[in-house]
């Protein structure tokens, strides 16, 4: 029996990613959460978790074979504390990194975002590409990077400017380079689940035109 973890189970990508999972017969699925949540399908086993416990860690990712990581925050939902912003979207996965090498655990998938450069003056997108570089060098046998641009469909919370992003980008797709092209969550979720069934090893990035191909 398949017995996945997740991480960001509540987000947009997430949240699609575990119904994908629930389609799944014969699967388990570790869902890790910082609150608990009411989850109604006993099919899910929730674990609470300080993410900064790295025994914690490795020891309630324990048997899972493949681990999807979705989760992030905002400079809202952070007041504008950028060190709790990089606790939460660079520490967060690397520790989830760390854990699946203390278990061996063979597959990892991680959402990043399109323009992820250790190098760029932009916050979030250095603090991207840090992540992939750090969980990159890894021993892990298969690593994936989800690269969306802007994400497509209905959050928890609202946010006007992706509101009104996600109106427009649509109708300017054609205008853009294909990495550049808004995307939706759930194609998104779809491609990597299906990535993750895939055989062979090594280091993926997928970018809108891969993850389309992938649904």
């Amino acid at each position: 029996m398949p017995h996945y973890a997740l991480i960001g189970a509540t987000g947009l990508i997430g949240s699609h990613v575990l119904q994908e999972l629930l389609n799944q017969p014969d699967s388990t699925i570790t869902v890790l959460v910082r609150k608990s949540i009411q989850w109604q399908n006993p099919r899910i086993k929730e674990i609470l978790i300080d993410f900064s416990d790295e025994q914690s860690l490795t020891n309630a990712l324990a048997g899972c074979e493949t681990v999807f990581v979705a989760i992030g925050t905002t400079q809202k939902k952070v007041k504008g504390d950028m060190v709790a912003y990089r606790k939460v979207d660079h520490d967060i996965p690397i520790a989830v990194a760390k854990a699946c090498v203390a278990n061996s655990i063979p597959r990892i998938l991680i959402v990043s975002s399109v323009g992820a450069n250790s190098r760029s003056k932009n916050f979030y997108l250095r603090i991207k590409g840090e992540v992939e570089d750090t969980i990159a060098a890894m021993p892990i046998p298969y690593i994936s990077f989800f690269q969306p641009s802007l994400l497509l469909g209905d959050r928890q919370e609202f946010r006007l400017g992706e509101k009104i992003s996600q109106i427009i980008y649509p109708k300017i797709d054609f205008l853009l380079p294909a990495r550049y092209r808004s995307i939706s969550a759930a194609i998104v979720a779809k491609a990597m689940i299906r990535a993750s069934a895939e055989p062979e090893k090594g280091l993926h990035r997928y970018m809108y035109s891969s993850m389309m191909e992938r649904n």
